[in-house]
């Protein structure tokens, strides 16, 4: 069985440039093949055409691309390959046939202003493998999550409805990079009930209890994944308050935030991204790799 491929998305842009170096990157740990895909946008009512390998240099972007990746001596096996279609419809496409799909946070199109495009969104979202968004260098995070110094991934684990796949991909990629694995668990800070001006009536909630109840929920989690990489180093961080905001305080200066995508429900069949992904998307100084949820068990 031949190995899938990592993909990268390119268009020229100083983005997908970036997000070129990740991929080689990645693909060099995986062992892998690259792909390098330029999509030749062309009108929104088309339909994509059928892929086509292409020498680099009847394109200007894939020799651009070539050239960046031949001036590295550890290149993994490449090949370039032209697709004309709508990026935003067909790039998600894609997935099907890469284990990781990689990409800029910002293409050429769009306005230069907004930290994240349409198009990396809807490949996060739509995707059926992994997809890392690269972002620009000089992101500014606010805070700084507590953490030793030296290569770190990063994952976002709900305590209440864990995904496995997410801390499957996470565990494997911090093997892969020899890196710790920090785990940041959020809970909900206790609401605090205003009866009248000034008095405020002491939550209910034993904050102590529900940390140590998390805790302890968060290692059931791990332990079988612990079990599967004993050499990854596993560090939960339980905090209280807003997940995203921890998730992207812990990005300052790590190798990769990893987060979960919504799974289908039946009320709600559409892929759904969730707001603590798309804040990190938005926000994370690292790159981010989103992660689709495992199959349901039939």
């Amino acid at each position: 069985m031949s190995t899938l491929p990592v993909i990268a998305a390119v268009d020229g842009s100083d983005d997908s440039m970036r997000a070129l170096d990740w991929a080689q990157d990645a693909a060099r740990m995986r062992a892998a093949p690259l792909r390098v895909v330029h999509l030749r946008q062309y009108g929104t009512w088309g339909r994509p055409e059928v892929l086509a390998v292409v020498p680099p240099q009847d394109d200007p972007v894939l020799e651009q691309a070539r050239a960046r990746v031949e001036r590295r001596t550890d290149a993994p096996s490449c090949e370039y390959v032209a697709l004309d279609g709508v990026p935003a419809a067909t790039l998600p496409e894609l997935g099907a046939e890469a284990q990781l799909l990689v990409l800029g946070s910002r293409g050429r199109g769009g306005f230069a202003s907004l930290l994240l495009g349409s198009t990396s969104l809807a490949a996060a979202r739509d995707a059926e493998c992994p997809v890392v968004v690269v972002p620009r260098p000089g992101r500014e995070v606010h805070g700084e999550a507590p953490a030793e110094p030296g290569p770190r991934v990063v994952v976002g684990l709900h305590a209440d409805s864990p995904d496995e796949a997410t801390l499957a991909f996470a565990f494997a990629e911090a093997a892969l990079r020899e890196a710790r694995l920090q785990v940041v668990a959020a809970y909900p800070s206790p609401v605090q009930t205003w009866v009248a001006p000034g008095q405020i009536v002491p939550p209910v909630i034993d904050e102590v209890a529900v940390e140590s109840e998390v805790r302890a929920l968060v290692d059931g989690f791990l332990a079988p994944h612990r079990e599967r990489h004993p050499g990854v180093p596993a560090e939960p961080l339980v905090v209280a308050g807003d997940a995203a905001g921890h998730l992207v305080e812990a990005s300052r200066d790590a190798e990769l935030v990893v987060v979960g995508r919504h799974r289908r429900r039946l009320l709600a069949p559409a892929r759904m991204m969730g707001s603590v992904t798309q804040a990190v998307l938005l926000h994370a100084a690292s790159p981010v790799a989103v992660v689709p949820p495992a199959p349901p068990e039939e």
